[in-house]
């Protein structure tokens, strides 16, 4: 626990989570104060159940190793513009390029990312759209994961199928929703299928959640390396430039991996 920052067993909020995050880091209030370069008052306050505003958020994400979007999604507070998805159509073809990339040698998969990263990165046509309904979580860690999702254009059927194909975790689409509204419980193994979609580590989800992670570490898959990061990769593109992506992913023979077989987990 943060000296200072008296925490109520069971307190639910961003303040706990930010005090999980900065413990994994190993820092204190004042010193992340000092790496964030934010008063420390700010960091206290949020610790106590403040709200952070997004100035602070794009500060603290980097002393804590979180990407900003993700740490706008842990708080709950709307992701901005320059860091949302930019075409919410194209996140319906996220898991035909996952699909394709499970089929790719290491190698493949990283050309593939290198030739994302070089497209251009277009301004929005018109302004982000509202957040759906059926996705505008309450506070808590599983409207926090589901948060992260939408920050790598997952709606509910793409998470479903993306964790399908990464994980072997075979869900219908709204028992994620669930999830996002708190009403299936966290579990280790469920947080770490969360890891490897999201493509961030599980003692990071681990803080982030307050779920203890698994009793035995898991390595990462070779077979799924790099995916998740493609996904993140595309997520900042028009639908047009996304599959200008995947037809490179289709034109790509296959390399001495997967083939595109189903991901060697499985959960019920």
């Amino acid at each position: 626990m943060i000296e200072g920052v008296r925490r109520v067993a069971g307190e639910a909020g961003f303040g706990g989570a930010l005090e999980r995050l900065a413990g994994h880091r190993r820092l204190d209030a004042a010193a992340l104060a000092r790496f964030a370069g934010v008063a420390g008052a700010e960091v206290t306050a949020v610790l106590r159940g403040g709200t952070p505003d997004g100035v602070l958020l794009r500060r603290l994400a980097p002393a804590l190793g979180v990407r900003t979007a993700d740490l706008f999604a842990t708080a709950g507070v709307a992701v901005p513009d320059d860091l949302a998805p930019l075409d919410p159509s194209a996140g319906w073809d996220v898991p035909a390029l996952v699909r394709r990339a499970l089929a790719l040698a290491p190698e493949q998969r990283e050309a593939l990312r290198e030739f994302a990263k070089s497209l251009p990165e277009e301004e929005p046509a018109r302004p982000a759209p509202p957040t759906p309904a059926h996705e505008d979580y309450p506070a808590g860690p599983g409207g926090a994961l589901m948060r992260m999702a939408r920050n790598r254009n997952l709606g509910w059927s793409a998470t479903a199928k993306t964790f399908l194909l990464l994980t072997g975790r075979y869900w219908a689409a709204s028992s994620y929703g669930r999830v996002g509204r708190g009403l299936t419980p966290l579990t280790p193994d469920l947080v770490a299928d969360f890891s490897t979609v999201l493509g961030v580590p599980a003692g990071t989800l681990a803080a982030i959640t307050g779920v203890a992670p698994l009793p035995v570490a898991v390595e990462p898959d070779p077979a799924v390396h790099g995916v998740a990061e493609l996904v993140w990769d595309v997520r900042r593109l028009t639908a047009d430039r996304f599959l200008q992506v995947l037809d490179l992913a289709e034109r790509t023979p296959d390399g001495p991996g997967p083939g595109g077989q189903s991901a060697p987990g499985s959960h019920g």
